[in-house]
């Protein structure tokens, strides 16, 4: 295949990658380059297809590099509660929704979406009884479970676990939302036609519900439109299956160290206002890297999340005792002193822009005074860090181009821009949202160096492996 008239920004990613090797490198002046139109081609068969891409841009394919697949090929389905701003407003919307949707016979009705951090009012269970329905709401963050009488009894939980926060959560989570495996890939592989039309190429599946089996069925079964990392837990059935496809890897091993903003359990060395802790410390000491040893042991590179200072602090110091690469996940709170070191370990930050655009007032309120050292890509990417962008979809959309424009531009909804000093530049939020394997590309209709034409980008098509997964030439 030859793509003629196209204006390819690959080079000059390429370059800046090189030049970003070194810390505290500068990359601004690239931002100001005008890409020249060349023509892209590599050995052509001389009865391959020539597309004219009329000086439409050209760049590697697009990664999310945090994506709970499963739980975001089902969010499209549920309620979403983002706009609720309170319990009782919460509660109301699910209450119209049940009454016009009624959940099947021994189903649990979910909704999802849902920010009690600002809340002025408090939730109980009897504010979402509705007969004797099940219900049960999954925070935005999906760190919390709010559940009913009805859904505690299905769940056979004791009267007092109405609301669930961290494990515990999970695990209901996971047992409510279990759908026939035939379903769930059918879902799955429309979440990854959906991708596509954004120009996603590959992510990084952290599906706690054994994303290395799941996508070696779909796989096998003829899938082919993403590139996928599957992740594996300490909980997942072992050995992991064998990989049915070049674009299926097995791996990284995902761990915690903490919990998450909006719950209030993200492990920080200030406590939360009002309340008598830190956040929630997921392992005993010395565990976590017991735990990590073992991934390593096992061929797998681990992948911590770590959300508040105090946990970003444990994963780094893991890394340090164990001498691997690996990569830290969300990074949302770091201690000035932890930036160097993060660098120096050579550790990858894998971080979700948009989160910022969420959770910005709620980090005013609970980490006052210090959001100057929040969600702080500049800081990290001056510092030499590696950034790898994703969304933890379904926490924030799977739309790169959303996770770039936060990070370029700071802002949403009209908002002034929030700690503007922490912004990247747009070729900086490309490199950190793409990988250059050959036979993945993305044709865009509006300069992907322009902020203004971020979050809205128009992609035009998407090619994966060779192979067109989005456009008029697929």
């Amino acid at each position: 295949m030859i793509l003629r008239n196209a204006r390819d920004l690959r080079p000059l990613l390429r370059s800046l990658g090189a030049h970003l090797r070194s810390p505290g490198a500068a990359a601004a002046e690239f931002g100001a380059i005008d890409p020249a139109e060349v023509e892209t081609s590599g050995e052509a068969h001389p009865d391959g297809p020539v597309v004219d891409l009329e000086g439409r841009w050209v760049i590697p394919g697009l990664w999310d590099h945090h994506v709970h697949f499963g739980q975001w090929a089902m969010a499209s389905r549920r309620l979403d509660l983002a706009g609720a701003g309170s319990a009782v407003e919460a509660a109301s919307l699910v209450r119209e929704h049940v009454a016009a949707h009624p959940p099947a016979p021994g189903t649990v009705y979910l909704a999802s979406g849902f920010r009690d951090g600002l809340w002025a009012d408090a939730p109980s269970p009897e504010l979402i009884e509705v007969g004797e329905v099940p219900i049960a709401l999954l925070s935005a963050d999906v760190h919390t479970l709010w559940l009913n009488a009805a859904a505690v009894r299905f769940l056979g939980l004791p009267a007092s676990d109405w609301w669930l926060r961290e494990q515990p959560a999970f695990d209901a989570t996971r047992r409510i939302t279990e759908v026939p495996a035939d379903v769930l890939d059918g879902w799955a592989v429309d979440a990854a036609r959906e991708a596509a039309t954004r120009g996603v190429t590959g992510i990084v599946d952290f599906e706690m519900a054994d994303a290395p089996g799941s996508w070696a069925r779909r796989f096998g079964a003829g899938f082919r439109g993403l590139r996928v990392r599957a992740a594996a837990y300490p909980h997942q059935a072992w050995p992991l299956p064998e990989s049915p496809s070049p674009l299926l890897e097995t791996g990284p091993f995902k761990l915690f160290t903490d919990g998450s903003l909006n719950t209030r359990t993200a492990w920080c060395y200030d406590e939360y206002p009002g309340s008598a802790g830190a956040g929630l410390p997921t392992y005993a000491p010395g565990e976590l890297l017991a735990a990590a040893r073992d991934g390593v042991a096992r061929g797998l590179a681990p992948h911590i999340h770590a959300i508040g200072d105090r946990a970003v602090t444990e994963a780094i110091d893991v890394f340090e005792q164990l001498g691997v690469p690996g990569t830290i996940e969300h990074v949302q709170l770091i201690r000035d002193d932890d930036v160097p070191r993060l660098a120096r370990l050579g550790l990858t930050a894998s971080v979700q822009p948009e989160h910022a655009m969420d959770d910005r007032d709620v980090a005013e309120r609970y980490w006052a005074g210090r959001t100057g050292r929040a969600f702080a890509l500049r800081t990290l990417q001056d510092a030499g860090v590696r950034l790898a962008f994703g969304s933890d979809a379904p926490v924030a959309p799977l739309d790169p181009w959303i996770t770039m424009a936060a990070a370029v531009t700071r802002t949403r909804d009209g908002r002034a821009p929030w700690h503007p000093e922490q912004a990247l530049t747009p070729l900086e939020a490309l490199a950190a949202s793409t990988h250059d394997h050959p036979g993945d590309l993305v044709v865009l209709d509006a300069d992907p160096l322009d902020p203004a034409n971020l979050r809205e980008m128009p992609v035009h098509a998407t090619l994966v492996a060779g192979e067109w997964t989005f456009g008029p030439y697929a």
